[in-house]
């Protein structure tokens, strides 16, 4: 029994953990609200369950999926496209697909599929796109897989397994607007197996021996519109003239790719013209001629159908025995009718005189990445050559010279385009010469560092992006479109040099701000690329970039590429979702509204300060902290007066001849201390007072309406008030010199009113009589 329930729990253990997966791998899937739902490159093992009704696009290519159940999509009602290729698929069950009515795209390439089934795609009524490319199996099924597809329009098939073509297997397909056929291994082709398709218009054919390509180019010429051969190897290829009515082929294009080619196998291609329509394109791709140029086309018919070829187009041509060709001088006669040559990365230097001069109906001419220098260009474009040539695009050789190229051009009377991007120029000359109808000038990633008036006046578009400029100045009075991106440009251009401009590309430069003003200026623009740039996210620039609805119709990349560069809190937050606080939006005025009201309360601190006496009271308040730094209680030896006498200077009269001469004067004599005569010449008024109330046994106040209206007499009263209460004792003696009412006295002299309330003072008598005895009096109270 134990042994029963471990079996049981390593069941439910391991179902566990595959829901979990399943789950785990669901969430991996991210689906939009559109319904597109992508699963790409994340290492699935199984189709996720539970997506929704709602899918429309499911990618779930390039992962380990290897098994396809019929329970896998039966939700997937709505889904239009279907990705698993690349992937490690080895088995689909036969109604995997049965709920997939709509789909229109299914992608099986790249996977391990053995067998190809037609229950398959029989449900699948509105499919336009299959490919099974890169998948092992041997045949295309038992029977005809395709026949239900009636809306089929791109069919890809085939591997390096399969090595036959059969009648049947494209049998019902009536109409395909392109077919692939990997049949890189083909060894048997069944007569008319293509021809069973009713109309193909482009064949794309991976064929390495070309056995039986004119038997397949014999079943779908009538339909055929463009033919692309791949890995394909002609140095033998040998073709036989077919019975068949030439002016009923569709024969547009011709492509090659990754071909090798001898003379005698050209001269054999050579003979497919015939089969082309009036204006034929040729294509050459990555292709090897292993041969020195030596074709024989001076069959009549052959020069005929030569001149059929209207654009020519050659990429990546390798020719290893390059130094050892022949001028190719016989073909000068064949090519008069070509319009269109495109010869990049080959390693072109040279376009012999005679070349170009039998050029007459060329029109546009593309020699990018190759070895032009401006001295093998004067040979080119020599007199009488290329005479009817509009475009000439130099794009990435080695031109280093904007004058001499302009000077060689002269001869072009009819070029309007030139692209001579991704050359290295040396610093531009102050004029140039160039053809007279110039419209079109590309020198971007030129590394030019400014410009001048060498640049061609007649321009209607001009691009210098990708340089070091910093500024532009050109007047350019034609100029319709202008690309100056990737620059270092800090503001717009001036207006006034371009009048006539309605696009302009600026983006990626170092841009802080535009206005209103700015754009208004380009009277005619209406449309601007700006984003990119560095710009400064002031409140002017927010307010005219978020209020300005007609903005997004002239800013094409609007509003996902305008980004704040300051300031640094909102940097790298979009223009169009930055709000600044209103701190930042209205400084002036908030530095404004503070300085009046900081003033407002600087004007109210005086007026409350010279209402309650406030400087009195801070004054008062110095002084105390002066008096607070001095000892409480001098020591006896500093005592050098028997009293400090404060008094109103309007009193003096009566203090020095009355009660001074009287103290001092009598026997044993007092010692007193008067402002006078005892304060320090060149001290600080305060210190003296501190000085002499600390040296002084007593102090005597001397009260009247004239001490009262006195500060400096308040600051001595207070200084002994300090004492009074430091020291608890009773220093302080008052003398009450005329009557004084207490509701005179000011409200900020409240400890002379508490003085006069708790201490006893004396009262000058007028009375003569009485007047000994207040002498008596104030004897005593300053020996005490």
């Amino acid at each position: 029994m134990p042994r029963v329930l471990w079996t049981v729990w390593v069941l439910g253990a391991a179902i566990s953990l595959l829901e979990k997966g399943a789950l785990d791998q669901a969430s991996s899937v991210n689906c939009d609200s559109t319904g597109v739902c992508d699963g790409h490159s994340k290492s699935l093992n199984f189709i996720p369950s539970g997506l929704p009704a709602t899918v429309k696009s499911l990618d779930l290519s390039n992962n380990k999926i290897t098994y396809v159940s019929s329970s896998d999509l039966r939700g997937c009602v709505n889904l239009q496209a279907l990705r698993l290729g690349s992937n490690r698929i080895n088995a689909i069950q036969e109604d995997s697909f049965l709920s997939l009515g709509s789909l229109e795209h299914l992608d099986l390439s790249y996977n391990h599929l053995n067998n190809l089934s037609s229950s398959w795609f029989r449900p699948l009524s509105s499919l336009k796109f299959l490919n099974l490319l890169g998948n092992p199996y041997k045949t295309l099924g038992k029977t005809s897989l395709f026949s239900h597809l009636t809306n089929l329009r791109i069919l890809k098939v085939g591997n390096n397994y399969s090595t036959e073509i059969r009648e049947k297997d494209f049998a019902g397909l009536t109409f395909l607007q392109e077919l692939e056929i990997d049949a890189s291994n083909l060894q048997r082709y069944e007569p008319k197996s293509l021809k069973s398709i009713q109309n193909v218009s482009c064949l794309i054919l991976h064929i390495k021996q070309p056995v039986f390509l004119q038997k397949i180019f014999v079943d779908i010429l009538s339909s055929l519109e463009y033919l692309e051969l791949i890995d394909t190897h002609l140095n033998t290829f040998h073709f036989s003239e077919v019975s068949i009515n030439k002016t009923n082929t569709l024969i547009k294009k011709f492509t090659f790719r990754n071909v090798e080619i001898t003379d005698e196998g050209f001269n054999e291609l050579v003979k497919l013209l015939p089969y082309a329509s009036e204006a034929l394109d040729v294509e050459f791709e990555d292709c090897t001629l292993n041969g020195i140029g030596d074709f024989d086309i001076s069959v009549r018919d052959t020069i005929k159908d030569l001149r059929k070829v209207e654009t020519l187009i050659i990429r990546r041509l390798y020719i290893p025995h390059f130094y050892s060709f022949y001028d190719l001088s016989d073909l000068y006669s064949f090519i008069g009718n070509v319009k269109r040559i495109i010869i990049e990365s080959s390693k072109v230097f040279l376009v012999p005189c005679s070349l170009s001069q039998h050029l007459k109906s060329l029109e546009y001419l593309d020699l990018s990445d190759n070895l032009m220098f401006e001295n093998f260009l004067t040979n080119s474009a020599c007199e009488h050559a290329w005479p009817s040539l509009q475009t000439l695009i130099l794009k990435q050789n080695h031109l280093t010279s904007l004058e001499k190229i302009g000077e060689t051009l002269l001869t072009l009377k009819n070029l309007t385009n030139l692209d001579i991007s991704k050359n290295n120029f040396h610093p531009i000359p102050k004029t140039c010469q160039w053809p007279g109808k110039m419209k079109y000038l590309n020198l971007s990633n030129t590394r030019i560092h400014s410009l001048t008036r060498c640049i061609p006046q007649t321009l209607e578009f001009l691009d210098i992006s990708n340089n070091n400029l910093d500024s532009f100045s050109l007047i350019m009075p034609h100029l319709k479109e202008l690309n100056i991106s990737k620059n270092k440009l800090k503001t717009l251009p001036d207006a006034s040099f371009l009048p006539m401009l309605l696009v302009m590309r600026i983006s990626g430069n170092t841009i802080n701000t535009f206005s209103q003003e700015q754009l208004d200026s380009f009277k005619k623009l209406n449309t601007l690329e700006a984003g990119g740039n560095n710009f400064i996210c002031s409140c002017e620039f927010l307010r005219f970039m978020q209020e300005q609805q007609a903005l997004a119709q002239i800013l094409i990349d609007w509003p996902g590429n305008y980004l704040c560069d300051s300031p640094s809190h909102v940097r790298g937050h979009r223009v169009q979702d930055t709000h600044l606080s209103i701190s930042e939006c209205h400084r002036t005025a908030l530095v404004s509204a503070l300085c009046c009201a900081l003033f407002l309360f600087i004007l109210l601190t005086v007026v409350l300060c010279h209402h309650f006496h406030g400087l009195w009271y801070m004054k008062m308040m110095w002084a105390w902290l002066q008096a607070k730094r001095k000892p409480k209680k001098a020591p006896h030896r500093d005592i050098c007066y028997d009293a400090f006498v404060s008094y109103s200077e309007r009193d003096s009269h009566w203090v020095e001849n009355l009660m001074v001469q009287e103290l001092e004067h009598f026997d044993p004599p007092f010692k007193l201390c008067l402002h006078k005569r005892d304060f320090v010449p060149g001290k600080w008024i305060i210190d003296n007072i501190i000085d002499s109330i600390e040296r002084s046994h007593k102090t005597v106040f001397v009260l009247s309406e004239n001490f009262v209206k006195s500060e400096w007499c308040k600051y001595e009263l207070d200084f002994s008030h300090f004492r009074l209460f430091d020291e608890n004792n009773d220093a302080a003696i008052l003398i009450l010199l005329e009557p004084i009412e207490k509701k005179t006295i000011p409200q900020r002299f409240c400890k002379l009113r508490k003085m006069m309330n708790t201490k006893t003072y004396l009262e000058w008598p007028t009375d003569e009589a009485q007047q000994e005895g207040f002498r008596l009096n104030l004897r005593t109270a300053i020996k005490s």
